[in-house]
């Protein structure tokens, strides 16, 4: 009798375990669904919820696993686009796992600190669900929502520490999934993206408190619509908030009109010598067909101009010479070297670099970028392991050291560069604004991933840089999405005219408002950063901290 009683126990727990799976993988999925593509953004706000559900009542390592496991899952999916590098193919997929593996520990310690701090803690190793059920419910509202709100400051501080371990990855936090909903983003100009990622974690773990309620049943379920009460009304004065800023609008006492050009090249003839001159060509083509529209500015993306272009005379030769034909401005991403510093044998170091040239054809200013793709421009542990150069075949450039402004005084307008995936962190980001910093320009070349969703999603990321910093942000990319952001985060010239189409060749002509003499007030996170930010990692770190102490002292 007890052997049967034992076993049937033990069937229970294992199916326990395999919906808490099930229940995890499913968050991570709805997730990922929540950012382009599909970009379901409704889903945000209840994933993480549907984590602590798979995770509830349990503790320590077994908690930790649950997250971890929708994690894996979620980066999984949303990183698929990692597959399309197309260079041996067992790099790419080596690199997605790894990479997913990674990003899912945040997953797992978030999951872990919320069980550890939940107002009704696990009595055993395997606790039934019902009875946690009716402690949750049994425990006070007030220490219930103060619970929720640790829960939210959690999440901020792991993406925190995501942006900046490891040089960082704040590729799709959870603020992000909301980048179409603008008067809820404006928060982003005190807060940063975190503050979006606050709103949603803490909405989504009292919506998980007032389902607890329900399941529990009895006078409980009379308060379950309690439990969402002060997140709803934070986020509906945020955005009552938001909505008056967005109605506000731009400055726009004057514009700039700029041509950005993607030539569309696919990563493999970038990669091909051979193929140098057709592609430059080719930029060229599409270049001279913007001159119709007599632009201030022209603007070339990260990969389109091939070699050396302040060391190679022909090609110093044929880019002067344009903007002397045309009498414009030009921004343009190429490679550049200089005297080595780094005490090596090599008497020259490389950079991804970003160049002004005047309307005289003259180099007036060069950018050497600061943030470097890993295993994409640099190879960590190269000088001790150079087989991994050899592996990969990528390249090894040297990183810049400061951000540099574009002056175009001619044009009445300042701005910086930032190359590639600079534009997705929010901390460097700041410094590249000054006061006087009219506009942002991002050159990227995401054909690296071919036609996937990671150029939705970085361009979704790009867009908070622009509402952080009060200032509008142009992007010119290889095979998209080329486009200009406003300073309240509304996307403009998303498609080529009369199609649906990103990927494709083309030139968009843009007209981007700028200040003039009425200068624009920076914003509170452009004057004093993340300050939100590292409150939620006090307040996080600090109850961890007590709880340590109290378990010292027993």
């Amino acid at each position: 009798m007890e052997a049967a009683k034992l076993g049937g126990l033990n069937r229970m727990l294992e199916s326990q375990d395999k919906i808490r799976r099930l229940l995890a993988v499913g968050a991570g999925l709805i997730l990922a669904a929540s950012y382009p593509r599909p970009g379901i953004a409704g889903l945000a706000w209840v994933a993480p919820g549907a984590l602590l559900a798979a995770a509830f009542g349990l503790r320590g390592r077994r908690a930790f696993l649950i997250g971890w496991l929708a994690g894996f899952a979620h980066y999984l999916a949303s990183l698929y686009w990692l597959l399309h590098i197309p260079v041996l193919k067992i790099a790419p997929f080596i690199g997605w796992v790894v990479l997913s593996a990674y990003l899912a520990l945040y997953f797992g310690a978030w999951t872990w600190f919320c069980c550890r701090f939940c107002p009704a803690p696990a009595a055993d190793a395997d606790p039934p669900v019902a009875p946690q059920l009716q402690r949750f419910a049994a425990t006070p509202w007030i220490q219930r929502t103060r619970w929720t709100l640790l829960c939210a400051a959690a999440w901020v501080a792991l993406e925190m520490i995501r942006a900046r371990l490891l040089t960082g990855f704040p590729w799709n936090l959870l603020g992000v999934s909301q980048h179409k909903l603008i008067p809820l983003v404006q928060i982003s100009s005190i807060t940063g993206v975190y503050g979006v990622s606050f709103l949603v974690a803490w909405f989504s773990a009292a919506l998980f408190s007032a389902a607890a309620l329900f399941a529990a049943g009895g006078r409980a379920m009379r308060f379950a619509k309690l439990e969402v009460a002060p997140p709803l009304l934070v986020t509906v004065l945020i955005l009552a908030g938001g909505l008056r800023a967005v109605m506000r609008g731009e400055l726009g006492a004057t514009s700039l009109k700029a041509a950005l050009v993607q030539p569309s090249i696919p990563q493999r003839m970038i990669w091909d010598p051979s193929e140098a001159a057709n592609r430059f060509l080719k930029l060229l083509e599409l270049s001279e067909t913007a001159m119709a529209s007599k632009p201030d500015l022209v603007v070339w993306p990260e990969g389109a101009v091939p070699g050396f272009p302040r060391s190679d005379t022909n090609l110093e030769r044929a880019i002067s010479g344009f903007a002397r034909r045309h009498h414009t401005w030009l921004v343009f991403s190429g490679d550049d070297s200089m005297p080595s510093k780094t005490g090596t044998a090599k008497e020259e170091d490389d950079f991804n670099a970003a160049f002004l040239v005047s309307p005289e054809g003259e180099f007036v200013a060069s950018y050497h970028k600061q943030r470097l793709v890993m295993f994409g421009e640099y190879i960590p542990l190269s000088r001790w392991l150079p087989f991994l150069s050899s592996w990969t075949g990528m390249g090894n450039f040297e990183a810049g050291e400061s951000p540099q402004a574009f002056r175009a005084p001619a044009l009445g307008c300042k701005t910086s560069v930032l190359i590639c995936f600079e534009d997705i962190f929010p901390q460097s980001v700041r410094s590249y604004v000054e006061e006087d910093t009219d506009f942002l320009i991002n050159l990227t070349n995401d054909g690296w991933f071919g036609e996937s969703a990671q150029q939705w999603q970085h361009a979704a990321n790009a867009m908070f840089r622009a509402v952080e910093n009060g200032l509008p942000l142009m992007r010119c990319a290889n095979n998209g999405l080329t486009c200009w952001i406003d300073a309240q985060g509304r996307t403009h010239g998303i498609f080529f005219d009369g199609t649906t189409d990103i990927y494709g060749a083309g030139v968009k002509i843009v007209n981007l408002p700028l200040a003039g003499q009425r200068k624009r007030v920076p914003t509170f996170y452009r004057r004093h950063g993340d300050v939100f930010g590292w409150t939620c990692v006090a307040l996080s770190t600090a109850a961890l901290l007590g709880t340590w102490k109290k378990r010292s002292r027993k």
